[in-house]
């Protein structure tokens, strides 16, 4: 896989955990991340996730492949801080 594409991937991942890690209702720290600053790093790293896809990709494909990784990534966090929660207690 190509770097540029792998490092979209990555910087997507973080940047829903740190989507995630703003939540009130996050169950993988002890406490919620600053609302402002966890938002506003989300928001940066979605926008290099973009721009390092499209190093690789057209737009509409790097577009299309950032919905997906998003799509996956928040829908499998939820889980992750339940299995966490659960493996404290």
């Amino acid at each position: 896989m190509p770097l540029f594409t792998l490092l979209g991937l990555a910087a997507a991942t973080l940047a829903c955990l740190c989507l995630y890690a703003a939540s009130p209702h996050q169950r993988l720290w002890a406490a919620p991340w600053p609302r402002w600053r966890a938002r506003a790093a989300s928001l940066v790293l979605l926008v290099l996730s973009w721009l390092a896809l499209v190093q690789n990709m057209q737009r509409l494909t790097a577009a299309f492949v950032l919905g997906t990784a998003l799509m996956l990534v928040l829908a499998l966090l939820p889980y992750a801080g339940a299995f966490v929660h659960a493996r404290r207690h």
